[in-house]
């Protein structure tokens, strides 16, 4: 569902968006540019990103002797960390324009309650109409239905649709998720996607 539209930017927000408040104090940053090394390449890395954020939180989770169930539920959060990471970074490299030269991000912050992930990259003026399409079909449907029909349609098609990993990320790990595309002023406007998913603890 589309929440807002500001036409003097060209803001425009899907589903649950949290904005960067900064208001944690325990928060990771890691920024990718395609300047020197081509994202096809970092692409190949995605998985070692998603084990250094996963692993950032660790001291967060103390184990101790007399709570049997810490370590279990620590393991839980950080194997969420590991694979939502992971999606967000394959989903900004897969979308983003290279052209732009504008920075891949991802930022990981510590809140009491919840952790909230947020990717930013560049996307393409004409995949944006049909990136929405997807993000609005994927917020009107029942995650569970639309999981196995989409994993059905893909045994039989033999192909990889776009969307199951969204979808895995609001049926196994209860994510709250939420985009915003806006029109970054520079030299050349740049249209740019954040995608924020909150992680309840």
């Amino acid at each position: 569902m589309l929440k807002n539209r500001d036409s003097s930017n060209m803001s425009q927000t899907f589903g649950n968006f949290v904005e960067d408040e900064s208001s944690s104090p325990e928060y990771l940053v890691i920024g990718f540019s395609s300047n020197s090394i081509p994202l096809k390449q970092l692409w190949r890395n995605n998985g070692l990103s998603a084990s250094f954020v996963a692993d950032f939180l660790i001291p967060f989770f103390p184990v101790v002797e007399d709570e049997p169930d810490a370590l279990k539920q620590r393991n839980k959060v950080i194997g969420a960390v590991r694979y939502i990471t992971n999606e967000l970074l394959e989903n900004a490299m897969k979308f983003s324009d290279e052209t732009s030269q504008y920075p891949i991000s991802i930022k990981l912050d510590l809140r009491r309650d919840r952790l909230v992930f947020r990717t930013t990259n560049a996307i393409e003026p004409q995949q944006i109409s049909s990136f929405q399409a997807l993000i609005q079909d994927l917020l009107s449907c029942d995650p569970n239905e639309r999981f196995i029909y989409q994993l059905e349609k893909n045994t039989q098609e033999g192909c990889s649709s776009s969307g199951l990993g969204l979808l895995t990320i609001m049926n196994d790990y209860a994510g709250i998720l939420g985009w915003k595309f806006e029109t970054i002023q520079q030299d050349l406007p740049i249209a740019t996607v954040t995608t924020t998913v909150q992680l309840p603890l």
